[in-house]
């Protein structure tokens, strides 16, 4: 059977698909913008299936209706990381949080530690060999496909065709759901004057060359557009945003300076507006790689100059850093923040930056400090005190890799804000980390 019969004998619609998924199995759905939204919808509204499945993902930008209360005794979500849509289910214990690094997620696949039983992704239309790119989530959801007993395909004629090892063919597609539909967009994010000035600080620490790896938000984005001065950047990320258009057309990202893949903007997903999506399609400039490769901490430390930029949620004075819960509630994931922190420290000339404003205004209640006397009670370690090196904030930047305890106390203090200064070093002196 050629892929062109197999194709046309195997496309349904979407609530014909999902009859074949079993009560009982464990179901991964597709990533962040790439969340297979028809399916996701028919998978609730079916019928025939009397639930008790386990669905698991990273973050989706989409809807995620079996997350609702409504669904608790059909379905429980497994998140390896936690996005909006699933939060309020994990923090009322209706569905788990898996903390991992992302780039050790899809062995749990492939190795059956995670079996999976169904894949749901979104794909774009085959091309004239039979292969469907997986568009703007590689990520995690290569290794799922490769490795479900049964896969079911979203075929979006809105999904950009990425290049890289991007590529699923039609045979290894057991029913296909064709649609045309717009991706999820993510909004550039509002930035404020404390996000501007960290970004200005983190600009002062990049040099023309270096390869960047950054995430989502707004100090992401307030860095790049600081780096309009530099010359022959290059990137090696997780993810990326629209912040990086600007440079890459005006010459400043080139990676004509990369030790690794020279040239290419290797990345494993991105989310942003209908612009970048349409910069992505079809260009041989941006390379689409499985998270066990672009997270590898090996592989990101043969990029030289590699400067990993994240984010936490909160720092103590001895340097941990805590980012993917706020005290004991879970917000996030470990994501693969460890990952780049670790490659970029190993990289010749790197440098692993932990960037967040200095202060955080609850809903309720006055504006607290970010840098803390110690984490809040229930909060996890992400980025141990080991692995952290440049912690910046807007009023400065604290190296610390290599400083005691005492110097690292002193060095958080004076970057953190000033209306809390005063408070942290009486913490400090009663906790025997500064002298009195």
């Amino acid at each position: 059977m050629s892929w062109q019969e197999h194709y046309k004998n195997h496309t349904m619609t979407a609530a014909e698909a999902v009859e074949s998924i079993q009560s009982g199995e464990r179901i991964f759905v597709g990533s962040n913008a790439a969340q297979p939204q028809a399916l996701v919808d028919a998978l609730t509204e079916s019928t025939s299936n009397p639930g008790h499945n386990e669905i698991v993902h990273i973050m989706t930008l989409g809807a995620a209706p079996s997350a609702n209360s409504a669904f608790r005794d059909k379905f429980r979500h497994n998140a390896f990381f936690i996005g909006a849509n699933v939060r309020d289910a994990v923090n009322e214990c209706r569905a788990d949080y898996t903390p991992m690094f992302l780039s050790e997620i899809p062995a749990l696949f492939k190795t059956g530690a995670v079996a999976l039983g169904c894949a749901l992704i979104m794909v774009s239309p085959p091309d004239s060999h039979g292969y469907c790119s997986l568009g703007v989530s590689v990520d995690v959801v290569k290794a799922a496909a490769e490795s479900a007993r049964v896969v079911i395909a979203e075929i979006n004629q809105q999904m950009p065709r990425t290049l890289g090892d991007s590529f699923i063919h039609v045979s290894q597609i057991d029913a296909f759901v064709e649609s045309n539909r717009p991706l999820v967009e993510l909004a550039p994010p509002v930035q404020s004057d404390a996000t501007r000035r960290i970004g200005k600080h983190i600009a002062e620490l990049i040099e023309d060359g270096s390869t960047l790896q950054m995430g989502i938000g707004a100090i992401p984005d307030a860095v790049l557009e600081c780096l309009t001065g530099k010359r022959d950047l290059g990137i090696h990320t997780e993810m990326f945003s629209d912040g990086i258009l600007k440079l890459v057309e005006s010459g400043v990202i080139t990676g004509r300076c990369k030790s690794l893949r020279a040239g290419k903007i290797v990345t494993t997903f991105c989310m942003g507006t209908q612009k970048l999506y349409d910069f992505i399609d079809n260009n041989p400039g941006i390379s689409f790689l499985p998270t066990e490769y672009v997270n590898d901490p090996f592989i990101i430390a043969r990029n030289d100059k590699m400067v990993a930029i994240n984010a936490g949620i909160e720092v103590d004075l001895t340097g941990q850093v805590c980012a993917d819960s706020i005290g004991e509630k879970f917000y996030s994931g470990i994501g693969g923040q460890v990952d780049f922190m670790r490659g970029a420290a190993r990289s010749k000339g790197g440098k692993p930056i932990m960037a967040l404003p200095s202060t955080a205004s609850p809903r309720s209640g006055p504006m607290v400090s970010r840098i803390v006397p110690t984490l809040k009670a229930g909060a996890g370690v992400v980025t141990s005190r080991g692995d952290v090196h440049y912690v910046v904030t807007e009023f400065g930047v604290a190296y610390l890799h290599g400083k005691s305890i005492r110097e690292r106390a002193i060095s958080l203090i004076q970057i953190a804000h000033p209306d809390f200064r005063a408070e942290l070093v009486a913490a400090a002196r009663e906790r025997k980390l500064i002298p009195a």
